[in-house]
């Protein structure tokens, strides 16, 4: 469903310290998401939408994704209602992704599933993963 919240990453200057305040708090668990050279858990064993903490000395207050069914097709409407889209990147065998903003300021993130998405960074060319 376009929309849905389908992701919620919650930023941290001390993963560890933020993983612990949210299991104690929600009685989240987290499994380590495997992302090389990434501090990232995701939640694991709960219903809705999965929530990560990584660490990001720089970011804070949460992101949000919504899920769309086309995510070249959100990029190009986000753009024409005013707001701004960053350059589509990929989660390898996960699906599409792309920061954006809307007209007050608000970020979010728009997500497509898709298990044949190659491993592509924000903005990298796609004929680089050929």
């Amino acid at each position: 469903m376009a929309g849905k919240l389908v992701h919620l990453e919650l930023p941290a200057k001390d993963g560890e310290r933020a993983r612990n305040f949210y299991s104690s708090l929600f009685g989240w668990k987290f499994k380590d998401s495997g992302m090389p050279d990434m501090d990232y858990f995701m939640t694991d064993g709960q219903e809705g939408p999965v929530a990560a903490v990584y660490t990001s000395p720089d970011q804070k207050g949460p992101i949000v994704y919504f899920g769309v069914e086309d995510i070249d097709a959100a990029i190009r409407q986000v753009r024409q209602l005013g707001g701004t889209a960053e350059e589509k990147g990929a989660a390898e065998g996960q699906g599409w992704f792309v920061a954006c903003m809307d007209t007050e300021g608000n970020p979010f993130s728009v997500w497509q599933d898709d298990e044949a998405a190659p491993s592509l960074a924000p903005g990298q060319d796609m004929s680089a993963t050929a």
